[in-house]
This record gives structure tokens, C-alpha cells and sequence, in this order.
């Protein structure tokens, strides 16, 4: 399978990374491991996480899904050398437990790289601007932990091209590693905040760029068509979002695309994203067998340059 760089940053990742935010949610531990050793066997290699995975949860306290890939790598040593783990810091865990400030870094990195249960991080990423924080604090506070080695890049996440830019001008400016990668919610449906200067500014710069929501949270699996299908699952109540006029033409061009391959409309999806000029690699979640056979048929499911314009057609 053809790998991409991630950036400048000297790593490479296959064309799709999988979201782990499901897991100890949708996804129980079992289910986790089945996934992780169906993605990592398919010849896939890079998995997304956060220090805040699932705090939403009643019950939770954030870190669930870097225990369960902990877990993972602690019964199955080998494969360590067979995945790139990316994780984030940066949402609020309570008082004084949240933001890119340097000393919640360095804290939060430690917790992370205990759930984990591995000595280095390969990305690392903001995971939400911090206002109250200087760039040029929190890049210095990532510089120590890469001259440590416990991380060996950084990415940022939900960064407008303002404070993408900003970041990547003082990085320059003051000799502290910049952001290699990006994260900003892209997929078929929601392209408004990428399209344009902010994906100008990855292409012209080199920076990775790793979509999240890559099937819009399920909404371009097709499996949500009315009000009725919400309650199919634990993000259902995010549908109402896409179920307008235009969510239903980017359905109904799925569909038609998906007839004539000889696949599902969520495979269509990725592919599309995958296809993407100024994309590296879309991230997707799955909470089954089945899904995660669906991702990876995706990453080698091939569309032509008039099912691309039809797509794009659809979700203009």
C-alpha cells in the first residue's frame, strides 16, 4: 500500500487513519482489539486519539480510548513498530487542567504516554486553539518534549488559516518546530471551512492534512435518510444537521456512484476524500467488523475523474 508523508515531518502514513474516539464509548474494549488488529492486518497504520476520548460519557474522565490502544500494545508488543500513534492536548478537563499552556503539556503529554503505555508519541496535536496561550509558549513547550523524545512531531486541530498561519510564522520566526499536520473538519458535506485559504495554506506549505468526520458521523454511510433513522445509533441526534435538501443530493449521488462500483455509499465517501487534492489521509471510526472492512475497502476503491465531478457536483 502507497504511503503519504505527514507533512515535513519525515513520517508516513497509508491513505486513511482510523478514529479511535469510539472506543471504550461504542466500542468495548474487545471490539477495540478486533478493530485495532483488523486495521494494522489490512496494512493499515496510523491511529488517531486524544487525552479527552471519552469524557462525554457519564462515567468517564477522558483517556478511555488511549487505555484501550494501551492495552492493545502491551498485548501485542510487535505491532508497536507497525502503527504511528497520534494523540492531542488541549480540551478541557477541568479547572486548570485544559488549554496549550506549558506546564498543562507537559502534564498532559505524561498522562497520555502512561495510558498508552509507550515511551514516545509520533504526533502530537493541539487539539483546539488557545487563545490565553502564546504560540510561541506552547511550540517551546513541544520543542523540550521533541528534544526529549517523547514526541516526535506536532499537529494542530480546528485551526482557522488566521491561526494556522500565525503559528507557522512564529515557528519560523523563532527557530521552534512547526506544525506538520492539520485537522480540520472536512468531509463531503462540510467543505465551507477548508476549501479556500485554509487549504491553500497546507498545500502551499506542505502540511499533512488528516480530515475528521470523515463520514460526516455516519451521516454519508446512507444509513440516516429521515428523522426515524436517528435513534440508530448513539450519534443520531447529530443528523438534523445534514438532513436538508442538499444533505439528500449528496445521498442520492452516492448512491448512484456506489451502484455503478459495486459499493456502499460510505466508501464512496473516503474515497472521494482520499482522492482530495491538499488531503493526506481522512480519518474514519468504526464500531464493527463489517465497518472496518467497509474503511478498508475504501482505501482501494478507485473513482473516475466524472464520478469526482458528480460528487463534487452534489455537494457544491
Amino acid at each position: 500500500m502507497q504511503h503519504r508523508p505527514l507533512g515535513r515531518s519525515g513520517l508516513s502514513i497509508a491513505p486513511l487513519v482510523l478514529g479511535t474516539n469510539v472506543f471504550g464509548w461504542t466500542a468495548d474494549e474487545a471490539t477495540s482489539f478486533r478493530l485495532l488488529d483488523a486495521f494494522v492486518d489490512a496494512g493499515l497504520n496510523a491511529l488517531d486519539t486524544a487525552d479527552i476520548y471519552s469524557r462525554w460519557v457519564p462515567g468517564h474522565s477522558g483517556g478511555e480510548s488511549e487505555t484501550i490502544i494501551g492495552k492493545w500494545l502491551a498485548a501485542n508488543p510487535a505491532k508497536r513498530d507497525k502503527v504511528l500513534i497520534f494523540t492531542k492536548v488541549g480540551m478541557d478537563h477541568g479547572p486548570g487542567r485544559s488549554g496549550l499552556s506549558p506546564r498543562w503539556i507537559r502534564e498532559s503529554v505524561e498522562e497520555s504516554l502512561k495510558r498508552l503505555q509507550v515511551e514516545q508519541i509520533d504526533l502530537y496535536q493541539s487539539h483546539t486553539p488557545d487563545a490565553a496561550t502564546p504560540d510561541a509558549e506552547t511550540l517551546g513547550a513541544y520543542q523540550e518534549l521533541m528534544r526529549a523524545g517523547k514526541i516526535r512531531a506536532i499537529g494542530a486541530s480546528n485551526y482557522s488559516a488566521e491561526q494556522l498561519g500565525r503559528a507557522m510564522a512564529v515557528a519560523a520566526e523563532q527557530g521552534l518546530p512547526r506544525y506538520e499536520t492539520l485537522q480540520p473538519l472536512y468531509n463531503l458535506y462540510d467543505r465551507a471551512s477548508y476549501d479556500g485559504a485554509l487549504r491553500d495554506l497546507c498545500m502551499r506549505e506542505e502540511i499533512g492534512v488528516i480530515p475528521f468526520y470523515g463520514l460526516a458521523a455516519g451521516f454519508l454511510t446512507g444509513k440516516y435518510r429521515s428523522e426515524a433513522d436517528f435513534g440508530k445509533s448513539a450519534r443520531g441526534g447529530k443528523m438534523a444537521n445534514y438532513l436538508n435538501p442538499r444533505g439528500l443530493r449528496i445521498l442520492a449521488a452516492l448512491d448512484e456512484v456506489a451502484a455503478a462500483k459495486g459499493a456502499a455509499p460510505g466508501e464512496v465517501a473516503l474515497a472521494w476524500l482520499i482522492a482530495r487534492p491538499g488531503v493526506t489521509a481522512p480519518i474514519a471510526s468504526a464500531t464493527s467488523l463489517a465497518q472496518m472492512d467497509g474503511l478498508i475497502r475504501a482505501v482501494h476503491l478507485q473513482l473516475s475523474a466524472d464520478e469526482i465531478a458528480a460528487l463534487d457536483a452534489a455537494s457544491a
